[in-house]
């Protein structure tokens, strides 16, 4: 089933690869736009090749045998670059981001929406032509910003990014009882202050920052 989220849609995702309770919010293949460069060079070679044997129609086989490899590239060219396209996802649930890559060997990244810090978009002028763009992720801990190319309708996919991201921070308030959920510098200063307090021991206090960091890494 297929529902609008703006001016996206929800598509098919496998169902053993989400965790208990996780739905699907977008699922995209790259812009069409990363095919476009194997499709023209392959009209391109055939153009040449009919306008050649048009012209000249006892050409010398050296020359057909050339064309016939440069058209055999470009078709393996189209092939690999479609094969790709085909195999690469951006996936946006209700609690994480997840980018998946590779025809013979797989390659994945995966966010979770808490440590999203930042989502920007940029477009070129001729991205903003055929509806495509870079998105920009920015999250905490080891990865820091993951650039994803070639995004369809990147602006749409920002939105939906902040709206899952809000949701997620509210279903968060309402387990905590409406408590704002500390950022780990936040937590790490209140730890120290307790520390300073006498509240907890030293020893206490580097237990917990291990493990926040931990986390965070």
């Amino acid at each position: 089933m297929r529902v609008p989220v703006g001016t996206l849609l929800v598509v098919s995702f496998p169902k053993r690869l989400l965790n208990e309770g996780e739905e699907v919010v977008v699922d995209l293949r790259p812009h069409w736009s990363f095919l476009i460069g194997p499709v023209l060079a392959a009209i391109g070679v055939i153009a040449v090749a009919v306008a050649i044997v048009a012209a000249f129609p006892s050409a010398p086989v050296v020359v057909l045998v050339a064309i016939l490899l440069f058209l055999a590239a470009a078709m393996l060219w189209l092939a690999g670059r479609y094969a790709r396209w085909a195999s690469t996802s951006f996936v946006l649930t209700n609690s994480r981001v997840v980018y998946r890559t590779g025809v013979l060997t797989r390659h994945g990244r995966e966010i979770p929406l808490e440590r999203l810090n930042d989502i920007a978009v940029h477009q070129s002028i001729l991205e903003r032509l055929v509806g495509s763009g870079r998105l920009y992720i920015e999250s905490a801990g080891a990865m820091g910003q993951e650039a994803f190319i070639g995004v369809p309708d990147c602006l749409a996919v920002q939105k939906a990014i902040h709206h899952e991201l809000a949701r997620s921070r509210r279903r968060w308030a309402e387990q905590t009882g409406g408590r704002p959920l500390l950022t780990v510098p936040e937590q790490l200063e209140k730890l120290d202050e307790l520390c300073q307090r006498g509240v907890i021991t030293r020893a206490e206090f580097d237990v917990e920052k291990d493990r926040l960091l931990h986390h965070l890494g």
